[in-house]
């Protein structure tokens, strides 16, 4: 790992990615001598022309970003021998380039214009995309006009929206981030398997106005059946069984499975959809209905604004590209294997939690899409709070711990219905930015602490622990607002930077087999805490805490 201490200039960058034991960091490298991000400013005249630049309706300023210009035309020149390009091609063109289920991946179609032309597997979807998006429209409108109502004729009031992982980490942002001040619609959500979740969703609920919108794209995911099956349950008591149906909405790839289960209404949606990659399809819904549909069209206009950059920008200007550059370079190259997500935006505080799957669970991987063990590190852990909350909890260690931790700052211009001052708030977040790079140095703060007149044994305690190494990189994005489509235009932007870098890592950014085998011992784990009794076959840590979770409690 390197660390803001390592500031020896005999030492190589080259020796660094050895030391990380990573061969594309190694190949990357090629005996580069360290340099600090500060000394890049001093030398490239053109460094800001170069790593600002507009996107869709997004700032992003990657200028803070350890590598030099020099560096960053080896890293294109990876991404070219890498074929981005090509593989941006093919996803667009509905290829299978999730290739270990032979799928397409096409949320892009999703957001689309309605006269657009995408295949998948050579099959066109656009009609299949037009008539779930009338669908949701047509459901939203009629809510929001009082013309669907509860089995009783009341209207609703409340949705509880029950999914987990891709269908809930995504309506839950976006609801965090474009609610109103005073909604008409209350919606809740619910994802953990623990009773609790579910029990505050409903409390205070009246069933004879709350929908119950259960998403799950195989409709087989347990945690979600075992929410939404309580779910009917609290509905059928109130209503009656028949009468429950017309109060929950199935969301599913799977729409048999949804009706089977009682969903009186399915909306459906293909699997060339991945799960956190559906926040576009009938997975928003919920947030379709309580937002509005004008809101939900306006998200979708401004993914579709960065997917047309995407596609059009060449590599050295496309925001998604260059992002994807910048975690390659110090994941691989500077062994750096965590970042953190500083919105500093309260209603974006849900981001971090999002960007966490998205990334993690795409390229969280350490075989290649051909079955091949990877000689090089993938993503990296993905951190972090809203700010300033985050400074007054990590932050510490951001600036002067041990391990260098890159930082992406999202800073709003202007939020939503927002009385208050934004100014000191951004000026943190610039702040926060400038410190990480500058620190100040050990001959300052001995300079300050002489000037207050301290002791020469308290200057010498002093003086090293309140020094910074700085030198800590970050990336800036600003939204003018915090608009549905800048919203959409942010969430598309780490959208393609997951698949940019899952290309560049050679992993498959789509599949997700590392959940499962914890999932099928959970499944034998229930029975056992059921009957301990019968409990076999377990290590012995593990049959320690069954008998800790099943013992009666002490009186």
């Amino acid at each position: 790992m390197v660390s803001g201490h390592d500031k020896d200039q005999g030492r190589t960058a080259h020796a660094i990615g050895e030391a990380s034991g990573d061969a594309l960091g190694t190949a990357l490298l090629q005996g580069d001598r360290a340099r600090t991000i500060s000394a890049h400013f001093a030398d490239e005249p053109d460094r800001m022309a170069r790593l600002t630049l507009e996107a869709a309706g997004l700032f992003i300023d990657l200028s803070k970003q350890a590598f030099s210009l020099d560096q960053l035309d080896r890293l294109l020149k990876l991404a070219e021998a890498a074929d981005v390009p090509g593989w941006r091609a093919r996803m667009f063109a509905g290829e299978a380039v999730n290739a270990s289920e032979q799928r397409a991946v096409l949320h892009p179609a999703l957001r689309a214009e309605d006269d657009a032309d995408f295949s998948a597997l050579g099959k066109p979807v656009m009609d299949e995309v037009r008539a779930q998006r009338r669908a949701m429209q047509a459901l939203a409108e009629a809510i929001g006009a009082g013309e669907r109502r509860g089995a009783g004729g009341a209207a609703f009031r409340a949705i509880v929206h029950i999914g987990i992982g891709g269908s809930d980490l995504g309506p839950r942002l976006v609801w965090e981030a474009l609610r109103p001040r005073a909604p008409g619609m209350d919606l809740r959500f619910v994802a953990n398997i623990d009773p609790d979740e579910l029990d505050e969703a409903l409390s205070g609920l009246d069933p004879a106005s709350t929908l119950v919108v259960v998403v799950s794209k195989t409709f087989t995911t347990r945690e979600t059946l075992f929410n939404a099956e309580r779910a009917r349950r609290w509905l059928a008591a109130a209503l009656g069984e028949s009468e429950a149906r017309s109060h929950l909405i199935g969301v599913s790839a799977a729409p048999e499975r949804a009706r089977a289960f009682g969903c009186g209404e399915v909306i459906g949606f293909a699997d060339w959809v991945g799960g956190r990659f559906s926040l576009w399809s009938g997975v928003g819904l919920s947030c379709a209905i309580a937002l509005g549909w004008p809101t939900f069209s306006r998200l979708l206009d401004g993914a579709r604004a960065m997917d047309a950059h995407f596609l059009s920008a060449p590599l050295g200007a496309s925001a998604p590209v260059l992002m994807a550059l910048a975690e390659v370079w110090n994941v691989n190259a500077l062994g750096r294997h965590a970042r953190s997500v500083a919105p500093y935006a309260h209603r974006l505080r849900r981001l971090p939690a999002y960007l966490q799957q998205l990334e993690m669970e795409s390229n969280g991987k350490s075989v290649g899409r051909m079955g091949q063990r990877l000689d090089h590190h993938t993503a990296p852990v993905v951190f972090g709070e809203p700010g300033t909350n985050g400074q007054h909890a990590f932050f510490q260690m951001l600036h002067q711990g041990t391990s260098v931790v890159p930082v992406d700052i999202i800073a709003v211009r202007e939020s939503v219905e927002q009385t208050g001052d934004r100014r000191p708030l951004n000026a943190n977040a610039i702040a926060q930015g400038e410190a990480l790079m500058l620190g100040r140095s050990e001959a300052e703060v001995r300079q300050r602490l002489e000037a207050e007149g301290r002791s020469p044994a308290e200057i010498d305690a002093l003086a090293p622990q309140m020094a910074f190494a700085g030198d800590r990189p970050a990336t800036t994005i600003v939204l003018d607002a915090l608009t549905p489509e800048r919203l959409g235009e942010l969430i598309a932007l780490f959208e393609h930077k997951v698949f940019v870098l899952g290309v560049i890592w050679g992993v498959n950014s789509f599949d997700q087999w590392g959940v499962e085998l914890g999932k099928v011992l959970a499944r034998t784990l229930e029975a056992a805490l059921e009957r301990p009794q019968d409990a076999a076959g377990h290590d012995p840590s593990t049959l320690s805490l069954i008998a800790r979770l099943t013992q009666a409690p002490q009186s």
